[in-house]
């Protein structure tokens, strides 16, 4: 798929252990790529990636991942695997929008929305989940305009505000979009919340070229976002992004150019593949000299 999104979780070390426990949990999922640094697994298809970038950001709720699960009996099962470790957040019962929901935060710190469908579904679907709380309160509708606005194959599905008589009046109660057929969901979270959107949970951009990481960066940076490190910026809303080329993770999984490939961009911004490509070369190079005194 052309630009590809998917979330990337945030890790302590135990971006391994993760997977392997969220793969043990929903059925045709598996590990696909695995590197001291990131680890790459599908969930029923829908890829995730852990990064396992120490102690400086921790996963909370403000993005959480929710699993639409094929029965009520599905989503009891997953619950009791999920659980185990962690805690509630809201208990799993019955509601008036679904006969089976519960959102949980789990031992690893990520946190899944469950539910069971209106009718039995054949397969588990993902779709990241987005909170807007504090002063990104009430800001829901504005920001799902954005994102349909920057990616293609984007539109809203569902847009459910809360109703004039209630004091959240206008808000956004749940939502359903897509960003370049990918499915996600965004509410306004009313009341206090002691989190908001960081670099725990970001959402990765593939592109192919320069022209692509150029559009994503500037329009994801511009009117009130920042740019970090690695690739990394946050919107105007405080989310975060991982705009990169479509061969980083090729390249990283390589032996050979791993070393290389992190020397380059840990010095750079917005990722810039022609001079990432330079300093491969250049990197093994210098490698290669090394090895022939060594050897003489």
């Amino acid at each position: 798929m052309k630009n590809q999104i998917y979330p990337c979780l945030w890790f302590d070390g135990q971006a391994k252990a993760a997977a392997e426990f969220y793969c043990s949990v929903f059925p045709h999922s598996k590990i696909t790529i695995e590197t001291p640094m990131v680890v790459v697994w599908e969930l029923s298809g829908k890829k995730i990636m852990g990064l396992n970038g120490g102690p400086v950001f921790k996963i909370n709720p403000s993005i959480s991942l929710f699993v639409n699960c094929e029965s009520v009996k599905a989503t009891n099962e997953v619950w009791e695997k999920l659980i185990e470790g962690g805690m509630a957040l809201m208990p799993i019962d019955k509601y008036p929008w679904s006969e089976r929901y519960g959102w949980l935060q789990d031992k690893f710190g990520m946190t899944w929305q469950l539910s069971a469908p209106i009718k039995d579904e054949p397969k588990f679907t993902f779709s990241p989940s987005m909170l807007f709380t504090g002063k990104g309160f009430g800001r829901a509708e504005e920001a799902i305009n954005f994102y349909c606005s920057v990616f293609g194959n984007s539109g809203k599905d569902i847009l459910i505000n809360y109703g004039k008589e209630d004091a959240n009046a206008g808000k956004v109660m749940f939502s359903e979009f897509k960003l370049n057929g990918y499915n996600m969901i965004a509410m306004d979270g009313p009341g206090a919340h002691d989190y908001t959107f960081n670099e725990g949970v970001s959402f990765v951009i593939t592109c192919e070229n320069q022209q692509e990481i150029d559009y994503y960066w500037d329009i994801l940076t511009s009117g009130g976002g920042e740019e970090s490190m690695c690739g990394w910026c946050r919107d105007k809303f405080g989310v975060s992004w991982q705009v990169i080329p479509s061969i980083l993770g090729e390249l990283m999984s390589d032996p050979n150019k791993g070393p290389g490939v992190v020397q380059a961009f840990l010095k750079m911004k917005k990722f810039d593949i022609e001079k990432l490509i330079t300093k491969i070369v250049k990197f093994r190079m210098k490698e290669n000299i090394q090895r022939a005194k060594r050897k003489k």
